[in-house]
């Protein structure tokens, strides 16, 4: 397995983007054709929604590519893009560089809520994490080794150095992977590593990739910083991210760019509505949009 050096960058510049007249979409609702671009640590459950919505919108063709965080942004400011979904919504300078080129303001808002799973051999030795242990840990003042979720800047990356390793830098111990796959297949092999992923990757008790996921690695207890009760650890679940109980969890945005409804209005209604907020219910994740009754087994 080949890894690349983690590459930071700590902002984004939105360049090219296009007249208002060439954003006017000239699709509907539930009809067309449109390319959006997503955070690759979320592409199981958007995988999920995209299955059900081209199945109940059989005319409506939605083209994503799966790619770091800063790549989607990049991606925004081109035309051809017409929404991308991030762990971040737009700051206030990007809404005004977006606003001065489109004519109009972009909208964002949060979808649902996901975890960072602190992944670990079924062999591992530790099983349980501070938040100081992981700083040690991601600053290599701790040696042991770290690898995480994608090679350039991501979501999770940038999540962690800015709760975790703040104003210092990554150790030369933090490697990254071509993807979560490739993390979670070198826990697998490395019973004295630990890695990041999105729960979404392996909390899912029903997807049978992820139960294979489940058979191989196992995730860690973190420390709750924000608990009443000192040392209390958790994992990542919809119970203890919901409950503000697990430390490294965070949000599920989207950022859409049209100025009158098209197949991305399309899109974020259906995330947004009743049947998308119970797909990332079922995948474990906390929706944002709706709430739903507590059934036995599902907030667990």
């Amino acid at each position: 397995m080949r890894f690349a050096k983690l590459f930071l960058c700590t902002s984004v510049i939105l360049m090219g983007c296009g007249s208002p007249s060439s954003q006017a979409p000239r699709d509907t609702t539930n009809e067309g054709s449109i390319n959006i671009s997503v955070e690759e640590s979320f592409k199981p459950i958007i995988e999920q929604q995209l299955k059900v919505f081209h199945s109940s919108f059989p005319k409506a063709h939605i083209n994503v590519s799966y790619k770091s965080e800063i790549e989607c942004f990049k991606d925004f400011a081109l035309d051809s893009t017409r929404m991308i979904i991030t762990t971040r919504g737009l700051q206030h300078q990007e809404e005004e560089v977006m606003k001065n080129h489109l004519g109009f303001t972009p909208t964002f808002g949060i979808l649902a809520y996901n975890g960072i799973a602190v992944v670990i051999s079924k062999n591992a030795p530790d099983s349980v994490f501070t938040m100081k242990d992981l700083s040690l840990i991601l600053t290599g003042k701790n040696p042991k080794e770290a690898v995480m979720d994608g090679n350039n800047l991501t979501g999770i990356i940038r999540f962690l150095k800015d709760s975790l390793v703040k104003l210092g830098t990554l150790g030369k111990n933090v490697q990254a992977a071509q993807g979560s796959e490739e993390v979670i297949q070198y826990i697998q092999n490395n019973p004295h590593a630990i890695g990041f992923v999105g729960m979404n990757w392996v909390g899912d008790k029903y997807d049978p990739k992820q139960v294979a996921y489940q058979n191989i690695i196992k995730m860690a207890l973190v420390e709750c910083t924000l608990c009443i009760e000192k040392g209390y650890f958790s994992k990542p679940s919809q119970s203890t991210i919901s409950q503000g109980q697990y430390s490294l969890s965070l949000p599920i945005y989207y950022i859409l760019k049209e100025n009158a409804p098209g197949l991305g209005s399309g899109f974020l209604n259906f995330l947004s509505e009743e049947r998308g907020q119970l797909i990332f219910r079922r995948a474990f994740l906390v929706p944002a949009k709706m709430s739903f009754k507590n059934r036995k087994g599902m907030m667990s």
